[in-house]
């Protein structure tokens, strides 16, 4: 067991780090994109429904061109599609769409501090779908770990409520999105729906992720101002057209890789290490966007650092001596049977 254990940690780190990479470059963009002061972008949930078409796009690439890893014997019914996959493709698009659109209002740091509470909501729903067993040391070690995210972000500026609001909402959002992944990727219905591995869940969530964002940007931003209101610039010559689409589109490559391998991550470790995982990111986003945007850090930031990376380690302590001293049947991947 403990030969599998780091056998399978090796693997888990090397989707990890592919994830954090593109993640963190995703997030360092998106902030650069949307903010008044830099590229300026009006509209952040038309540029991720861009991208969600962009994923569709390149998983049914990469379903044609490697059919036998990528493309699924079976296929999902409407049934099955309407109560298990829209749902699940609804509550991604918030998560992302609600994220992006905060980013307009508030600090990265700011963001990141109100984004932790996803810890909360993901606790939440993997108890209530029974993903992870219920332990108050898996609740107090998520707990450590959203204070010292917590303190890792505080300020007493940049306060903005509906950004907050925004944030919060994508956090819940995001919690049961990761349950009902999580149920797709690992459960029954996803092999009966042929969405039991990344590119094919990616092909058949992607549209209706980006249905949401397109009601979402059209209720919210409207898409007259974007052409020809104060966002008519990005489109005056062909030139600028052909920039603006770059800009837009090729986020989307980065996205793609990173959800393929998020749902990679899930699939072999559940919810609950992915969103600690992102909690390591957002170190590092916290960090670069100091660098890069002038984001003001502290000691008591310097001080949450410390403890969720004590938190951090904590809950990895936890998942190793669960899985070596467990008398469960394991898979291949050390997940129970």
């Amino acid at each position: 067991r403990r030969r599998l254990w780091w056998r399978n940690a090796i693997i888990d780190c090397m989707f990890m780090a592919t994830w954090f990479i593109f993640a963190t470059s995703l997030s360092l963009y998106n902030k650069w994109m949307f903010s008044p002061t830099k590229y300026g972008f009006p509209n952040p949930l038309f540029v991720t429904m861009m991208h969600m078409f962009v994923q569709w796009g390149l998983s049914g690439l990469l379903r044609t061109l490697k059919p036998e890893t990528f493309r699924s014997a079976r296929t999902p019914e409407r049934a099955d599609y309407i109560k298990r996959a829209m749902p699940t493709g609804i509550t991604t698009g918030m998560d992302i769409g609600l994220s992006n659109l905060s980013l307009k209002t508030v600090t990265l740091s700011f963001y990141t501090m109100c984004k932790s509470s996803t810890l909360i909501f993901v606790l939440f729903f993997a108890f209530i779908f029974k993903l992870e067993v219920f332990s108050y040391r898996l609740i107090g070690v998520m707990f450590l770990i959203f204070v010292g995210t917590l303190l890792m972000v505080a300020t007493e500026t940049a306060f903005n409520m509906l950004g907050m609001f925004l944030v919060i909402a994508a956090s819940a959002a995001g919690g049961l999105r990761w349950a009902l992944t999580q149920i797709l990727l690992v459960g029954k219905s996803g092999k009966r729906m042929g969405m039991d591995n990344p590119a094919s869940s990616i092909f058949w969530l992607a549209p209706t992720m980006g249905v949401t964002l397109a009601i979402l940007s059209l209720l919210i931003e409207g898409w007259g101002d974007l052409f020809w209101g104060k966002g008519s610039k990005f489109w005056v010559s062909v030139g600028t057209t052909f920039q603006t689409l770059v800009f837009l589109i090729s986020p989307g490559v980065l996205a793609f890789v990173m959800v393929m391998s998020e749902f990679y991550i899930i699939q072999r470790v559940g919810m609950v290490p992915m969103s600690v995982a992102g909690i390591f990111k957002e170190v590092t986003t916290i960090s670069l966007s100091a660098w890069v945007f002038g984001d003001e850090i502290t000691p008591v930031n310097m001080v949450g650092v410390g403890i969720t990376f004590i938190g951090i380690g904590l809950f990895t302590h936890h998942k190793y001596l669960k899985s070596v001293h467990s008398s469960t049947p394991l898979d291949a991947h050390g997940n129970p049977i």
